[in-house]
């Protein structure tokens, strides 16, 4: 099990710590509102993923096989909330001024694994290189949990690091122009996921 979980971790990393919608979205969260305020969208963003990746490590992913049609919508929803995301990020403004601005919730991560394409095509994957057909409920449940908690130590990594650059840019105009980044930034993965 130590062998399969170093190999899982290996192939994990890449995936995991690169930006895309779930590092950028948290990233910009702990600029916007400190470390802190991510943990409620964290704990629903992984708990839906461990829910999610044991599903389809049970077999559930014939259905997107099957029902090809239904990664499409996933697609577009996701890519669509994503930007919506943004548009409330480039809409905040200085880091003290929240009238615009709301902490990400428990909902908005559950809502952001489950219209996140990316994740759905990562964990279809990870189940390709890991498991055979046969595979013991034990291997999947190893994998499943691995799987989570490496991307929830990415997203606390990605949450802290834009807290930190928050301290950096405290002052109003280097707020709005990190509030701007992130922004574009999550723009340009919500414009990625929509066309890959």
């Amino acid at each position: 099990m130590l062998e399969i979980t170093i190999k899982l971790v290996l192939f994990l990393f890449p995936l995991a710590y690169s930006p895309g919608p779930g590092n950028m979205f948290f990233a910009a969260n702990g600029a916007r509102f400190g470390f802190s305020s991510t943990i409620p969208a964290n704990t629903g963003y992984h708990i839906t993923t461990w829910i999610v990746t044991l599903a389809i490590g049970l077999g559930f992913g014939w259905i997107a096989t099957e029902f090809h049609v239904l990664l499409i919508i996933i697609k577009y929803l996701g890519s669509g909330y994503v930007l919506y995301l943004a548009w409330r990020l480039l809409r905040a403004g200085k880091l003290g001024d929240n009238a615009n601005a709301r902490q990400a919730s428990f909902r908005d991560g559950v809502i952001l694994l489950l219209l996140n394409p990316k994740a759905y095509l990562i964990i279809a994957l990870m189940f390709t290189q890991f498991t055979t057909a046969g595979t013991n409920i034990a291997l999947i449940l190893l994998i499943t949990t691995v799987f989570t908690l490496n991307n929830l130590l990415a997203f606390t990594i990605w949450a802290y690091v834009g807290d930190r650059l928050a301290q950096i840019f405290r002052k109003d105009v280097g707020a709005q122009m990190l509030n701007t980044l992130f922004g574009i930034m999550l723009a340009a993965v919500a414009i990625w996921m929509l066309f890959s």
